[in-house]
């Protein structure tokens, strides 16, 4: 497994760079706060056109054809249909109902 660099070395790279790029006679220039890169900083941004045309994308059906054969086909395993309970009307000897009573069908 890679093992992820941490903070300390990261900068300690970072600084590497930085110092080999200034001894090879780099200069590092020092921007002022608050100055933008933009022309007209108080200029809202520009709002991207949509205007260009779809990209084709080439067909490539030997390429799916490969994929599909290679996946693995699942047996279809069909679930027993689940019973739901029926309610169901219990009645006394003179046809009145006493209860009601939840039975699987």
């Amino acid at each position: 497994m890679k093992k992820i660099p941490s903070k300390a070395e990261l900068r300690a790279e970072l600084q590497k760079q930085i110092d080999d790029y200034l001894m090879q006679g780099g200069e590092v220039r020092q921007i002022p706060s608050g100055v933008s890169g933009r022309d007209n900083p108080m200029q809202s941004l520009p709002t991207p056109i949509f205007n260009e045309s779809k990209i084709t994308r080439t067909p490539i059906p030997e390429v799916l054809e490969a994929l599909d054969s290679r996946r693995q086909k699942k047996p279809e395993v069909k679930k027993p249909a689940k019973k739901k309970p029926v309610e169901k009307v219990i009645y006394d000897d003179f046809g009145e109902p006493l209860r009601k009573v939840w039975v699987d069908s």
